[in-house]
């Protein structure tokens, strides 16, 4: 079995079920929104980068309690809490303001998922998951910033694309804690049998 960063995964598989509907929720409703209201859609991003924060906040939550990466998780929430009410507070601004916050927002993102991708684990699922996820979110990050009346659109095509990925590791993030339970009961089961010959061997002995 490759090895696991605990710290990555201690995330609750759900965090990723919940993120990845959201972000599909979302970049359906922004890449095939007929009416093309720039303003309510901007405030609709910033409502779903709202949802993200929140989420993330309460995986910060979960991991303090599992001591572990809860650092990561806050930085993430703070990110898109900012993003979010930026986006939410300006909707009816300039909209050349809305497409440099979102593809610094993108390529951001898409940084760092490649980051996670690589450090986070050597399974190559979990990796090449989230590095053509990243590899696409810098890709949208570079074209919405080179866009322009279509950015929203660029940008709902990666939220669709990361709400995939979101929903594939969270199954597949439960699947590894299920084989990680059963590896960790048949080595305490062996250990078990493994001090129970040497007891056996020692009250030999003394007899």
């Amino acid at each position: 079995m490759a090895h696991i960063n605990r710290k990555y995964i201690d995330s609750h598989w759900l965090i990723f079920v919940i993120k990845g509907i959201v972000a599909i929720l979302i970049g359906g409703y922004t890449l095939f929104n007929p009416l093309k209201d720039r303003p309510f859609v901007t405030a609709a991003v910033g409502i779903f980068l709202l949802c993200f924060s929140i989420i993330e906040f309460v995986n910060a939550i979960y991991r303090a309690r599992q001591k572990t990466g809860w650092a990561v998780a806050v930085v993430l929430a703070v990110i898109d809490a900012v993003v979010a009410l930026a986006l939410i507070l300006t909707a009816n601004e300039d909209a050349v303001w809305h497409l440099y916050m979102i593809s610094a927002y993108t390529f951001i993102r898409g940084f760092s998922e490649i980051v996670s991708g690589f450090r986070s684990t050597v399974d190559p699922t979990d990796r090449f998951t989230w590095v053509f996820c990243g590899i696409i979110g810098a890709i949208m990050g570079i074209a919405i910033f080179n866009s322009s009346t279509l950015f929203i659109n660029y940008f709902g095509a990666y939220l669709l694309v990361l709400g995939t990925c979101s929903l594939f590791y969270g199954v597949h993030n439960r699947a590894q804690r299920i084989e990680d339970r059963i590896a960790r009961k048949e080595s305490a089961a062996k250990a078990a049998k493994t001090r129970k010959k040497a007891a056996r061997k020692i009250v030999k002995r003394s007899k």
